[in-house]
């Protein structure tokens, strides 16, 4: 099952290789890894996207709370969270593409945030099925490059993550 687990750590050298060389020690895989300071510039947050039966990830979690740096760990999944998830994609669009691609962004609420005679690049934002419905949508042979930040998740309502 997939989880995503939001982790507070101090934002210190070497702190983030401790963290996936947890996960890499124990084969466990990491789908996607995001990372950045809060409104507290001496913590990060860390969203990491994984999966695993819920024995796994009660493992997981205790041993990232063993870690020194670690301030707090809790899986989104254990209640209601939002998740969003970006997505750069370079497309071609000459001819009578050019306005199915457009029609396209706009269906899924994108925006054309770069213009050239032969391409489009489209920011997309939105849960990772949104963003893999797109890809799905448009002809593959269209595609160019893509690039994702990964998920990135926050609990509903008053579930915050806060020393």
């Amino acid at each position: 099952m997939r989880h995503i687990l939001s982790i507070l750590l101090e934002n210190e050298a070497g702190a983030l290789s401790r963290v996936v060389g947890l996960f890499s020690a124990r084969a466990y895989n990491i789908d996607s890894l995001t990372v950045a300071t809060t409104e507290d510039p001496t913590l990060s947050r860390m969203t990491i996207v994984t999966h695993g039966s819920e024995d796994v990830i009660e493992q997981i979690t205790k041993q990232l709370n063993k870690l020194i740096e670690v301030v707090k760990v809790i899986d989104l999944n254990e209640s209601e969270h939002i998740e969003r998830e970006m997505m750069l994609i370079k497309v071609r669009s000459t001819g009578k593409e050019r306005e199915e691609m457009k029609r396209m962004a706009d269906i899924f609420r994108g925006r054309i945030i770069d213009v050239t005679d032969k391409t489009y690049t489209i920011e997309l934002t939105g849960t990772s099925e949104k963003l893999n419905a797109f890809i799905e949508a448009v002809d593959r042979t269209a595609i160019l490059e893509t690039v994702r930040t990964g998920a990135s998740g926050i609990g509903r309502g008053e579930r915050i993550l806060k020393i």
